[in-house]
């Protein structure tokens, strides 16, 4: 990146958001004469916390599950079991009237500027149509007061408000969906992959964004990315995803400085570093599983080079490691 990226503040204690167990299925189509019905794991069990203030990442693969993640615990995608709690209150249950005070609260960024805009509405229209459903007592006045005020803060032109959606570039859009975020004020932010659509010239610029309107406004971020050189410098705490599971959780210099699981070890080898004149790439063994099919023990077994017959049949879960206080799910973190 062009640009450097500051540093991250520090977060409090207390836990903002939690999952509990949390699982989605998803059921796939059958042949009308089969009387198998395959269903598709994307989170299997999965146990987090995020603190107030802190910068919670999420990496992995595509189609660990990340994203089924953030959109389970913001309530775009509802869990087929587990919980979810935000602020001590659970609210995988509310139905839609009882959980609407709490949208305010939990807003989502998402990935894709160029779809996650409606371009037919111009970016007035789009940043206040959530203060209206969301935030009804304010008055026409005090919706234009709030949009201004998110646009200034998200470094948008206010002459930008009667244009459409294509009249900008994709880092100007996604400045317009992170203003659209804030209009209602939020604690909790779900970032799915941000920058991954955006010009490396631009990232940086973006992610400097987000931690200044973190240090403003003292938000708190699940930031889901595969990107492990911008979780270095941008994430507080990390948790590595495969196949639907937490593999690793640790704090950042944590993770970079004694990876412990196998999996998290071969994420960062794949990182692409210039040594002898040429980009070293390390070959990862093994196909990835099947998620419809996952394997009987360790989803990671197959792919592992320390798997053993215990690994392959039974799945380990996360515990915590006394000397660096790294949660991992493995057999043979020693």
């Amino acid at each position: 990146m062009s640009a450097q990226i500051k540093p991250v503040p520090s977060p409090q204690t207390d836990h903002i958001v939690e999952t509990r167990g949390l699982e989605v299925r998803f059921p796939l189509p059958t042949h009308f004469l089969s009387r198998e019905k395959p269903v598709l794991h994307a989170l299997n069990t999965v146990d987090v916390a995020i603190r107030p203030g802190e910068t919670f990442c999420v990496v992995g693969e595509s189609g660990c599950g990340k994203t089924t993640l953030g959109r389970t615990i913001i309530g775009l995608q509802n869990p087929t079991a587990g919980e979810v709690y935000f602020n001590g209150q659970r609210i995988d249950q509310m139905d839609e009237a009882t959980r609407k005070p709490i949208r305010r609260d939990m807003q989502m960024v998402f990935q894709n500027p160029y779809a996650s805009l409606n371009p037919r509405r111009n970016v007035y229209d789009t940043l206040v149509e959530p203060i209206r459903h969301l935030m009804p007592e304010k008055s026409a006045a005090e919706q234009r007061e709030t949009v201004e005020a998110v646009l200034a803060a998200t470094g948008c032109d206010l002459s930008w408000q009667r244009r459409l959606p294509h009249e900008f570039s994709g880092g100007q859009r996604q400045r317009i969906a992170i203003a659209r975020a804030l209009v209602t004020n939020p604690a909790f932010i779900v970032a799915d992959e941000p920058i991954s659509a955006l010009d490396v010239s631009i990232q940086a610029q973006i992610l400097n964004l987000l931690t200044d309107l973190q240090a403003e406004r003292g938000l708190t971020y699940l930031f889901i990315t595969h990107d492990l050189s911008v979780v270095q410098h941008f994430g507080t705490r990390v948790a590595v995803m495969y196949l639907g599971q937490v593999m690793e959780l640790a704090e950042t210099a944590t993770l970079f400085a004694t990876p412990k699981h196998p999996y998290t070890r071969l994420l960062l080898d794949a990182i692409p570093k210039l040594e002898g004149g040429s980009f070293d790439k390390p070959r990862t063994p093994g196909e990835l599983p099947d998620p419809v099919n996952l394997p009987k023990g360790c989803p990671f077994a197959p792919r592992c080079p320390l798997a053993t017959d215990l690994c392959r049949a039974e799945r380990p879960k996360l515990r915590v490691l006394p000397s660096t206080g790294t949660e991992v799910a493995c057999h043979h973190t020693e």
